[in-house]
């Protein structure tokens, strides 16, 4: 969202209303956008909020974004998540008569993994139901997402198909598999992402099991953690396992560089730009059928996609990429060539369409709103 805002301020005025934590300026400009950040109760960490700063925000991002639409109209509001969000871009759609148009990604719709997913209680269905009913335009990222605006919520509606993007990486990094303390000739798979119950990420313990000429590089941090180290150390791979933590993009971009196959064993993803990531630096991608983005990996095009935790037809893919560099290289060629449609320039020129959709249909007009 962060790149597709600095994309579109290149041709618009943005203003992203944001909650704030961690020290954070409350407001600043990045690359154009004007970025203002409310305070909330509670939040102390950049990467979760938790339930009462995600309560906090929908008063005070209302009272604030009330401030901003009367100091400078705005054109369209673009909110962002059904759930924690969509309440508060909903009421300032009503409040200053601008269209909203509700961008939904997955989680915010279904999250296999959390007791406190919307799908798993009747107040916030019906809750999520009504403010899928009320945007003047929903937007999901994947036809999975799109599939469960009706499917668990009943809502029968157009929904508009705006595949996530990403930067474009730098390609002219340089990595060394030394500086991972990877040996030069092995195999190595990378994963990415927050390490959460959703990720399974233990399951790519018993693959680094299966693969004696193998190692694991975990970029990201997260509450299970710590359990994939001790399943490591029970597994006896632990010496085998490189866990990077957080990372700036550009460690990110260099683990991506030294490594051969990317592995994802994630119940469920709304879209998944690690995938994306990954491809621009012509990896394969292995990961499960559950989610967004079975509109754009297949098997063997772009590796493997393997039915939901047959772990076994999972490990015996990354065996067979690990046995064939040439496969791999014909893989790359192709994901380089893929990767091209999903960068955030071609996300932002969808998103200027769909925004200018939603303004017709209320019958405003550019010279009306100028």
């Amino acid at each position: 969202m962060a790149a597709m805002a600095r994309t579109l301020a290149r041709r618009h005025e943005v203003t992203v209303l944001t909650s704030r934590a961690a020290g954070l300026a409350a407001e600043e400009s990045d690359a154009g956008v004007r970025v203002i950040r409310v305070p909330v109760l509670f939040r102390r960490k950049l990467a979760v909020a938790n339930f009462p700063s995600m309560a906090a925000y929908l008063p005070m991002g209302f009272w604030r974004g009330l401030r901003l639409g009367r100091e400078r109209p705005f054109d369209i509001i673009n909110t962002h998540f059904a759930v924690p969000t969509g309440p508060l871009g909903q009421w300032l759609s009503r409040r200053l008569a601008v269209p909203n148009v509700l961008s939904v990604h997955g989680g915010d719709l279904y999250d296999p993994s959390k007791a406190s997913s919307p799908h798993r209680h009747a107040f916030l269905r019906g809750a999520v139901a009504r403010l899928l009913r009320k945007a003047d335009t929903v937007v999901a990222q994947s036809r999975d997402t799109a599939r469960n605006v009706e499917r668990i919520y009943g809502v029968n509606r157009a929904v508009e198909l705006v595949p996530l993007g990403i930067d474009r990486p730098p390609q002219e990094i340089e990595a060394h598999r030394a500086e991972f303390s990877l040996p030069a000739s092995a195999f190595v798979m990378v994963t990415a992402g927050r390490i959460v119950a959703r990720k399974a990420s233990t399951q790519l313990l018993e693959t680094l099991k299966h693969l004696p000429q193998a190692w694991l590089v975990v970029i990201g941090d997260g509450p299970e953690a710590e359990l994939v180290k001790r399943r490591a150390a029970e597994l006896g791979v632990a010496e085998r396992l490189r866990m990077l933590g957080y990372v700036s993009d550009e460690m990110k971009y260099r683990a991506l560089r030294v490594s051969d196959v990317f592995v994802s064993t994630s119940q469920h993803e709304g879209f998944g730009l690690v995938f994306l990531e990954a491809m621009a630096y012509g990896l394969p991608v292995v990961c499960y059928n559950r989610g967004g983005q079975t509109d754009f990996l297949s098997t063997p095009g772009t590796g493997a996609v393997i039915s939901l935790n047959d772990i076994a037809a999972f490990n015996g893919a990354v065996r067979e990429l690990a046995d064939s560099p040439a496969r791999r290289a014909v893989i790359r060629a192709h994901n380089l060539a893929l990767v091209e449609s999903y960068f955030i320039d071609r996300c932002a020129e969808r998103y200027e369409q769909v925004f200018e959709s939603a303004l017709r249909a209320r019958g405003t007009t550019r010279a009306e709103r100028h």
